[in-house]
């Protein structure tokens, strides 16, 4: 198919793509069909712009919410499913704990656990994900598996750095954690807190769907030779259309494609859309990297996109370990586009994976969101959505992407 990349051809194919990822696609959580949607989506487009294309495959649970109810001494509190635990249906005596001694010393066999203060401060990584997890965090799940508890009631704040805009946060998202739980707001919590010590009643209808999910890597160049591996996450958290959360990442990969459609340098450009960065156990990143396992040293650049696209402020570049020709060839094309800028080093997205492995990054997201990072209120949430995205910065992205792409 012969296709004329112009300026219109591509904010035209701008807002397409992305009210596809983000309106007729209705959700793109690993391992749910709509997820399955987005990526045969994403490989259709590559294969029509001429890119030979690989699809990964991994197993992943979906998870239906289900609703969850508590009660006690017949008094009704607002709980949520926590995301991708088990159901239950529990009638027990619930006390609490504040911090990780109280649950040490406390005795919870049979009961329900109510977290609350400092224990619940921030959200717990998901036992078995193996880029973060601090020591404290794994002895509160130790703790929690053991202490034979049957459910678990968690009352939480804000967590932006780690949970995303949502409030209340959940404190576990983890499938491989089977004690059944839910969580509250501050205020529901100060009001439950009376019946410590008295019998509540839990029911959460949440289930695990065992389900697929797929890596979608094409390819342009020589195969075997040098690569650059530019890289976004499709998927996005179940509740929140996942706009530049990450559907805008995702977008600018299509566009970088169809301007480097007809590409024939020596070096081997891959294109990869991850699937799992926003799902509890990052599937896809583990199995992208275990089929490169002996393979990372011919990668000479990561570029990762996350968050980019963003309405207000400009587009931000961050670096890691670039050799000075890299680094100096990168301020040149960025030195071109008025809408870059030179942003602070941010360690929450793909890109960890190549920095990690020795691999010299460059982190593209937008300048707002990574200054508001730790306070900001849209990802995670329905907030989310196309109406923050300015598609000329995508577009201008992906001009940029493209020049540096061919400088390396």
């Amino acid at each position: 198919m012969n296709i004329m990349i112009t300026s219109s051809y591509l904010n035209e194919k701008c807002r397409e793509w992305l009210t596809t990822l983000c309106e007729d696609i209705k959700e793109r959580t690993t391992g749910s069909q709509g997820n399955r949607d987005a990526t045969r989506f994403f490989r259709e487009q590559l294969e029509a712009l001429g890119w030979e294309t690989e699809s990964q495959g991994f197993e992943a649970v979906d998870w239906i919410d289900g609703g969850a109810k508590l009660q006690a001494d017949k008094n009704d509190f607002e709980v949520l499913v926590s995301p991708w635990s088990k159901g239950c249906s529990v009638k027990a005596v619930m006390e609490s704990a504040s911090s990780i001694s109280e649950l040490e010393e406390g005795d919870f066999r049979e009961k329900v656990i109510l977290l609350h203060g400092e224990i619940a401060g921030e959200q717990l990584m998901p036992k078995n994900f193996v880029f973060y997890n601090p020591e404290s965090h794994q002895r509160i799940i130790s703790l929690l598996e053991n202490s034979g508890a049957q459910a678990i009631i968690c009352v939480t704040g804000r967590n932006t750095a780690l949970a995303g805009g949502v409030y209340p946060f959940p404190l576990i998202e983890d499938g491989d954690f089977n004690v059944p739980s839910v969580y509250m707001t501050e205020e529901e919590g100060k009001k439950l807190s009376a019946y410590i010590g008295k019998e509540v009643i839990l029911n959460s209808g949440s289930k695990r769907i065992p389900g697929k999910g797929y890596n979608v890597t094409g390819r342009k160049g020589k195969p075997g030779n040098d690569r650059i591996v530019i890289t976004a996450h499709i998927d996005s958290k179940k509740g929140s259309p996942g706009a530049i959360d990450n559907a805008t990442g995702t977008v600018v990969l299509l566009l970088l494609a169809g301007l480097l459609k007809d590409y024939q340098g020596e070096k081997l450009i891959e294109i990869v859309a991850f699937n799992g960065e926003d799902y509890y156990s990052v599937p896809g990143q583990m199995a992208w990297i275990m089929a490169n396992q002996g393979k990372f040293e011919n990668i000479l650049l990561n570029i990762n996109i996350d968050g980019a696209g963003y309405k207000e402020g400009k587009s931000a570049f961050s670096y890691y370990d670039l050799p000075d020709p890299l680094r100096n060839i990168t301020d040149r094309v960025m030195d071109k586009y008025p809408g870059i800028s030179r942003g602070k080093p941010w360690p929450q997205g793909d890109h960890s994976i190549f920095i990690q492995y020795g691999r010299p990054a460059i982190a593209v997201s937008s300048e707002w969101f990574i200054e508001n990072i730790d306070s900001q209120d849209i990802t995670h949430t329905p907030k989310d959505n196309t109406g923050i995205v300015d598609c000329s910065k995508l577009v201008e992205l992906a001009s940029a992407l493209s020049e540096l792409t061919t400088m390396v």
